[in-house]
């Protein structure tokens, strides 16, 4: 049977800068103590800060929990899950795997 994908909300809760929830997430990307890469219903969700880490993952549920100093939060329509690459793409994931 072919697997039927379901639309989840999104939604990101940022606390006074330390702590962050974050549900519609479909996979977490990469993540170390200053960045941490999430791809979610709406693009690609890229976390910058210090000491960063991620406190509860629930790929099943879709969220995650983050905390640390945080210093920015950037969206993408990038996909990892499809979709064409074209040159924009190229760019931007290169900047982030840097």
């Amino acid at each position: 049977m072919e697997e039927q994908r379901i639309a989840k909300t999104h939604k990101l809760v940022v606390n006074n800068r330390k702590t962050a929830a974050v549900t519609g997430v479909l996979d977490v990307l990469s993540f170390d103590l200053n960045e941490i890469l999430l791809e979610t219903e709406q693009g690609m969700l890229m976390v910058r800060g210090t000491d960063l880490h991620v406190n509860r993952l629930s790929v099943e549920k879709g969220e995650v929990d983050l905390s640390g100093s945080i210093d920015s939060i950037a969206y993408s329509n990038i996909s990892q899950s499809g979709g064409k690459t074209t040159k924009t793409t190229e760019g931007f994931l290169s900047k982030l795997f840097k």
